[in-house]
């Protein structure tokens, strides 16, 4: 049996869709790609929509990083692959009537419904994306506030100390007095 958690693995988003590509159903069911292909190109009709398959282009698969091309003499596919939504996984049973590919079709259907499963318990992210915005807005206009009242502070400050010294400065230009010295002195006499 193949594993779901496998399938899983297999699954790819590409163009906001979760997908599954031709060489690796070709794998799963046990047949060449080549082969697959050619059934799907025999009943197209079936496959008649982007909801069921799309090619996908270059673009696409180093987006999604399954399309690495590989140096050297037939390292890398030279068609592109098909894309294959859930629907499309689904069609496919009814174009490969093998057992292998029935009972594998039931394992990626499996998959396909844990991944939505999954994605279902998560919480509502636009919901969340909009309340941490709110927050975020909220906290820059409270840090906004508070540096403006720390450069009201800072102001303050700076006008006391040029206070201070200027006070500083006006003690040290007062002309001093002599100061008649302190203690027990016996006059000089002259």
């Amino acid at each position: 049996m193949y594993e779901v958690q496998v399938i899983q693995s297999k699954i790819y988003e590409i163009r906001g869709q979760r997908v599954m590509l031709d060489f690796d159903l070709a794998a799963a069911y046990g047949v060449e790609t080549s082969q697959l292909k050619r059934q799907v190109r025999r009943n197209i009709e079936r496959f008649d929509g982007e909801d069921f398959m799309f090619e996908v282009t270059r673009e696409g698969l180093l987006r999604c990083q399954i399309g690495t091309l590989k140096k050297g003499r037939g390292q890398h596919t030279k068609y592109l692959p098909f894309a294959f939504t859930e629907l499309g996984v689904a069609m496919l049973s009814s174009v490969l009537r093998s057992e292998t590919a029935i009972r594998i079709n039931r394992d990626i259907m499996r998959a396909f419904v844990a991944i939505r499963r999954m994605a279902a318990a998560l919480p509502n992210t636009t919901a969340d994306v909009a309340q941490l915005r709110k927050d975020f807005e909220e906290l820059k206009l409270d840090i906004e506030d508070i540096m403006s009242n720390q450069n009201d502070i800072n102001e303050d400050t700076r006008m006391q100390l040029e206070l201070i010294n200027q006070s500083l400065a006006a003690l040290q230009t007062v002309p001093k007095k002599p100061r008649r010295p302190i203690g027990f002195h016996i006059p000089e006499d002259n």
